[in-house]
Formats: C-alpha cells, sequence, structure tokens
C-alpha cells in the first residue's frame, strides 16, 4: 500500500522518547500565526492612522479574515497538535492545569483559551469591517448590501471590540512574558521552530496535502465573497 503523500514528508516523524524534542507545530500552523501577527499589527496601526491608510486597513481586514478561515478549517483537518479537539479547554483540562496536573504538547488549557477568543473576536471584527465606513470616505466592500442605519451600528460595534480586541491582545502578550520570566518556558521559539521539548514519548498524524488544499481553498473563497468579487 503506498503511503499518503503528506505537505511535510521531509520533517521527521512526529514522535519523541523521554526527554526530546518532538514537531508540535506544522508549518502551516506556524505560518498562519506570524502572518496574523503581521495583519493584525497593520490593520491596527493603520486604522488608529486613518486618512488614506483607511484603504491598508480594509486590506488587512480582508488578510485576517482569510486567515481565521484557514485556520478554523484546519483545526480540523489538520496534523494533530493543530486540531481544536486535542487542545478544548474543557473544565476537566482547566481543573488539572491549575493544579499542576495538566500533561500536553500543544497549547495548555489557559493558553487554548486564549486563541478560541482570539479567533472569535478577529472573525467577528473582521466580518463588521466588511460592511463598515469611516463617515468619510472609506467604506467595507459590504457596505451597499446593507441599510446605511444597520452599516452604522456595525461600523460602531467594529471601533468597540477593538478595545476588547486590544486587551485580549495584551493578555496574551503578558503570559508569554510571565512564562518566559517566572517559568523559564520560551512559548514563542516552538512557534517559530515547530519543536518543543518535551518529558514524555507522543505521537501525532500530520495533516495531509488535501487537508492544505482544502483550508486554503476555504480561505480563498471567502475573501473572494467579502471583498465583493462576488456579486451577491
Amino acid at each position: 500500500m503506498n503511503k499518503r503523500a503528506t505537505y511535510e514528508e521531509v520533517q521527521p516523524q512526529i514522535a519523541a522518547p523521554a526527554g526530546k524534542r518532538i514537531l508540535v507545530w506544522d508549518l502551516p500552523t506556524r505560518i498562519f500565526h506570524w502572518s496574523l501577527v503581521l495583519a493584525v499589527t497593520v490593520a491596527i496601526v493603520s486604522g488608529e492612522i486613518g486618512g488614506d491608510w483607511m484603504e491598508i486597513h480594509g486590506k488587512a481586514g480582508l488578510a485576517i479574515l482569510g486567515l481565521v478561515t484557514f485556520r478554523l478549517v484546519w483545526g480540523f483537518a489538520g496534523s494533530t497538535h493543530a486540531r481544536f479537539v486535542n487542545f478544548a479547554p474543557t473544565a476537566g483540562k482547566l481543573r488539572a492545569y491549575l493544579r499542576g496536573r495538566w500533561k500536553g504538547q500543544g497549547h495548555n488549557p489557559l493558553g487554548a483559551l486564549s486563541v478560541f477568543a482570539l479567533l472569535g473576536l478577529l472573525a467577528v471584527q473582521a466580518t463588521t469591517g466588511l460592511f463598515g465606513n469611516d463617515e468619510i470616505s472609506f467604506t467595507g466592500p459590504l457596505f451597499a448590501l446593507v441599510e446605511e442605519g444597520l452599516a452604522n451600528r456595525l461600523t460602531g460595534l467594529h471601533k468597540q471590540l477593538a478595545y476588547v480586541l486590544l486587551g485580549v491582545l495584551a493578555l496574551h502578550i503578558v503570559a508569554i512574558l510571565v512564562y518566559l520570566v517566572l517559568k523559564k518556558d520560551n512559548l514563542v521559539k516552538p512557534m517559530v521552530t515547530g519543536f518543543k521539548e518535551v518529558r514524555v514519548g507522543a505521537s501525532a498524524i500530520k495533516g495531509s496535502w488535501a487537508a492544505l488544499v482544502l483550508a486554503l481553498a476555504a480561505a480563498t473563497a471567502v475573501v473572494s465573497a467579502a471583498s465583493g468579487a462576488v456579486h451577491w
């Protein structure tokens, strides 16, 4: 039987004995993460500047929407540690983590809460921006599809959620610094290299090329529709 090809056949098998490092974050997850960091940074800066920068702000919002769509699909069809089911923050996992008994290779339960909160907020933020306006010259690509009153309400929500998003991002950064300083655990390094030191052996499945193509296709379709390229 032929072995199914994967996008990371050049990577070592995700398995390791005690005291070894394993591939926790696959390449698509790492590219998604840092692309999202860049897109959100551009969106925040351009939104604060306003004016002619609003065009860039809109494009950054579309990029965020596409990236979130990709991550949602990859969260169901991707490799083991990228799948939501494997790090969903259940009550049992949270209790175990708070008592110091949680063991895992991917996001810890509190980190998982942060991930889901950020993905949810970004999805809503990007979507409301599609129908918004800056009350001067810029309008979102789908602004004409809704009544002006609704567009104004969505714009207001978009602005209000921006502060919530900044707060969640700040907490996310603070948590990374706390882990680095107090626990001597560098959470950023694995998201760059993909590898993490573990105490116990671990095994996982890789994401297939088919899953990667599906996630990219879904992201492309959503961005195309959101940009107004598809006529409703």
